[in-house]
């Protein structure tokens, strides 16, 4: 039996596509065929999620903002009151995917809606630009590439490591870092460890609350939209906006908000872009069903015997940020290889690639960090994620992207949506 929310869906995109006596209705950056946009327009944009993140993300280059959304009212009306009288607000984002004159949609949502909104942005002819994590789940993460594939749209995952500024305790850029490990200097396998040692803060008050007495809903908040696909819970003020991140239904926790921005650099630097891990292996407490704690370790391991390291503990105080046979790489650049900032700069700079999302938008080449890349470093976090909540080790099929033998957490994979909330 069909979903409600699929139906939905499709009757949304059906009714974006025409109006009036059968006239048809195209996003006009596909007017000139292939996505063309000419260097002479302006792209235009639209900012789903306007309570935290979405603020750093109202202007950015070669766009103008037209339109904003959010399930709250009064983030929508104080962000309203200043990015001037031109730019329209909107309480459901369905209503901003219908405006045919937006061409990329920003998704600063809670992560529980990123993947849904993906999809149906791509459905509409939008290109994405979406904050991390990419997904809350594996299953989503593979929907996403898909459409984004089968649309032909842009997609950039707000996480910039891999391509700019300093990485956290390297103090240093990513870059540098990958010429050394492609140059073979440090052997393999390779170890990487990220903890409070190599620089790195897991962010352990991102933690929820058990039994959350039920409150009554703001006036101003749309709860309904609010929770979207997640499971109906009764509104408590602790479960949405600054604090949603310490419950399954919505985030991660310290490795949901974090993750990303620590391991997909990571996974660039060890050329593992089109693969996964194939076990991880957890030490945490009893994690609650609804509410997320802390935990102690997360070991990731690939087929070739490289592992990643997530100590919540910062156990390992002499802990090398990455080590192989041949030498190590600690915070600050520090290495046993003698002399290791002349010879990573004597190497060649790795492939170039596109760091800004309006040029991506303009000539159709993939961003830096897309789907694709994304979503395999959106897998480890989820892969971890799906661990703790077992508290077990598993097995990883990296081609089918599912547990091997592990029906429970498979059904993590793939997660059931409330369709409720598609009126």
């Amino acid at each position: 039996m069909e979903s409600k929310n699929k139906s939905t869906r499709r009757k949304f995109l059906k009714g974006t596509l025409a109006t009036g006596a059968g006239i048809m209705i195209v996003p006009r950056h596909v007017l000139g065929g292939n996505g063309f946009i000419a260097p002479s327009d302006q792209l235009t944009k639209a900012v789903i999620g306007v309570g935290s993140m979405g603020q750093g993300h109202l202007g950015y280059e070669g766009t103008k903002l037209v339109a904003i959304c959010d399930a709250d009212g009064k983030h929508l009306s104080d962000t309203l009151s200043k990015v001037g009288n031109d730019v329209k607000g909107y309480r459901d984002f369905r209503e901003v995917l219908q405006r045919p004159d937006i061409d990329i949609v920003h998704i600063a949502t809670p992560p529980h809606w990123h993947g849904i909104m993906s999809v149906m942005a791509a459905e509409a002819g939008k290109d994405v630009w979406c904050e991390k994590p990419m997904t809350r789940t594996i299953g989503e993460g593979k929907r996403v590439v898909e459409a984004m594939k089968v649309h032909g749209r842009m997609f950039r995952l707000n996480t910039w490591f891999r391509f700019k500024g300093g990485f956290y305790g390297m103090q240093n850029h990513v870059q540098k870092l990958k010429k050394v490990v492609d140059s073979g200097a440090l052997g393999g396998p390779l170890k990487v460890t990220l903890s409070g040692v190599t620089g790195f803060n897991w962010k352990f008050y991102w933690v929820g609350k058990e039994n959350l007495a039920p409150q009554a809903v703001p006036e101003q908040l749309d709860y309904n939209m609010w929770l979207g696909p997640a499971p109906e819970k009764p509104y408590n003020a602790h479960r949405v906006h600054q604090t949603f991140r310490g419950y399954w239904d919505y985030d991660g926790g310290g490795l949901g908000d974090m993750g990303q921005h620590y391991i997909d650099p990571v996974q660039y630097i060890l050329g593992k872009d089109n693969d996964s891990p194939v076990k991880v292996e957890v030490d945490t407490p009893q994690q609650h069903y609804d509410a997320i704690g802390t935990w102690r370790r997360i070991t990731y391991t690939y087929a070739d015997g490289s592992q990643i390291i997530l100590d919540g503990e910062n156990k390992d105080k002499n802990a090398a940020f990455i080590e192989g046979p041949n030498g190590k790489i600690y915070k600050g650049f520090k290495s046993t290889i003698p002399n290791l900032e002349r010879f990573a700069d004597s190497l060649p700079d790795p492939e170039e690639q596109i760091s800004v999302f309006s040029e991506s938008v303009r000539t159709r080449q993939k961003f830096a960090l897309n789907e694709e890349n994304g979503h395999r470093s959106a897998t480890i976090v989820n892969m971890g994620i799906v661990a703790l909540r077992l508290g077990r080790t598993l097995e990883f099929d990296p081609v089918k992207q599912e547990f091997i033998n592990d029906e429970e957490a498979n059904r993590l994979v793939n997660q059931p949506e409330r369709t409720s909330w598609a009126y």
